[in-house]
């Protein structure tokens, strides 16, 4: 009635790679990994003690649990105990999860972008991928910092600007007390201080200083001695912060105190629809036949800013410039046209009205210059009302980036007035 069953009964054959299908993914993770030069890891394994376990074998492990989304090292060590492709990777050893995480969180820190880059030279020599077809996607992650210790650039501005202020109306009444009292002028950097002059940390500092000195031969002077008081204790500190403040914003508009490289940046909407600003990073990736070739991190809010510096990247990585980039509209600009002109790489890319313009009601609006008729010989644009608008001035724009936008304007003849 029944097949035979027992528990007890050792069955043949006992290689487990007999129970994995031959196309299973876990074949191709096991022969990129295995192409893997040994001296990569040699760096991170300064040798002494007990003998570790084989880095190729961790890094097995690892990367096939991403692509099964575990990313706990914990169930990862679960899976190398029960699940039979985790169990044949590992060829039956047990690391346990302080092993996995430690691999993967420290020895693999310094050596991941070249596993990437060796994995992705392997995709290229089986023909996986050819770098025919770039396509590029950015997405936001929100990094692991308290949403609401954040730092905006122009609050930092303002009260510095603000603190700089107290400062010079502190070193006029200084000097003004000095001059009341028939005595010498304190000094050149006073004096700059108590101007409109530029003000920074040190110099406050070395004004401080001064102050302090010749408050020692005239210890009882209470007014001078809550000012230089008032200038250690709370002006110069202050002024210390927002110049941090400033070295860490450089050119971003917000960073958070629990994590400083990460910037401020509407995030996807959630389930509650908050539709709040959290701290983040802005995570560009490449891909290729499903395959991710490359990846970089911005600080940058909007993904228009960062297809340069993605394209760097892959070329650097790669060794040589995608034929084809494919992304959305959130890349379309003339900066971002130009570069991709320049460097000769054919582009699918669509600027923000690309949809709009293919509606009627675009269609249908005279007051577009889109729906004019431009005349390449003469220069001149003619509007639906047959009136002609002749080239009149040109001007020219520069972004943040230090690209230059030139723009052309032009004028209707002025009509002459009948006689």
């Amino acid at each position: 009635m029944y097949i035979q069953y027992t528990m007890d009964q050792l069955c043949l054959p006992m290689d487990l790679e007999e129970d994995i299908p031959e196309n299973h993914l876990v074949r191709v993770v096991n022969a990129a990994a295995n192409r893997l030069d040994n001296a990569i890891f040699d760096a991170a394994y300064p040798g002494g003690g007990r003998d570790s376990y084989h880095p190729k074998m961790l890094t097995k492990v690892i990367i096939y649990a991403y692509t099964q989304r575990i990313y706990s090292s914990r169930q990862i060590a679960k899976a190398v105990r029960e699940n039979i492709p985790f169990m044949w990777l590992a060829g039956r050893q047990r690391p346990d999860f302080r092993t996995l995480n430690r691999f993967r969180s420290q020895r693999m820190k310094d050596v991941l972008e070249t596993v990437f880059t060796a994995v992705l030279q392997f995709l290229a020599d089986e023909k996986y991928v050819s770098l025919e077809h770039y396509f590029v996607d950015g997405t936001k992650i929100e990094a692991n910092a308290n949403r609401y210790t954040f730092v905006w650039s122009k609050a930092v501005s303002k009260h510095k600007a603000k603190l700089q202020d107290k400062v010079q109306a502190l070193f006029a009444d200084i000097e003004a007390a000095e001059e009341q009292e028939e005595q010498e002028n304190p000094g050149k950097d006073l004096a700059e201080l108590s101007t409109g002059s530029e003000m920074n940390s040190e110099k406050l500092e070395q004004a401080v200083q001064k102050l302090e000195a010749q408050l020692a031969e005239k210890p009882k002077d209470k007014p001078q001695k809550k000012t230089v008081r008032k200038l250690r204790k709370d002006l110069l500190p202050r002024l210390q912060k927002y110049e941090q403040y400033q070295k860490l914003l450089g050119d971003r508009n917000s960073f958070s105190k629990t994590d400083p490289e990460a910037t401020f940046m509407r995030m996807k909407e959630d389930h509650m629809r908050n539709g709040q600003l959290k701290p983040g990073y802005n995570v560009q990736i490449g891909t290729e036949n499903q395959f991710i070739l490359t990846y970089s991190i911005h600080q940058r809010p909007t993904d228009t800013r960062c297809l340069e510096p993605h394209l760097e990247k892959a070329q650097q990585i790669l060794g040589k410039w995608p034929k084809t980039v494919i992304a959305d509209a959130g890349y379309g600009s003339e900066e971002n046209y130009a570069y991709l002109e320049k460097k000769e790489i054919q582009a699918v890319v669509k600027y923000g009205s690309y949809h709009k313009e293919k509606t009627k009601v675009w269609k249908a609006n005279v007051g577009k210059i889109e729906n004019w008729t431009y005349d390449t010989a003469e220069d001149h644009w003619t509007c639906p009302a047959g009136n002609r608008l002749h080239f009149h001035r040109e001007s020219k724009e520069t972004l943040e980036s230090g690209y230059e936008i030139r723009r052309r304007h032009y004028r209707r003849a002025p009509v002459k007035a009948a006689p």
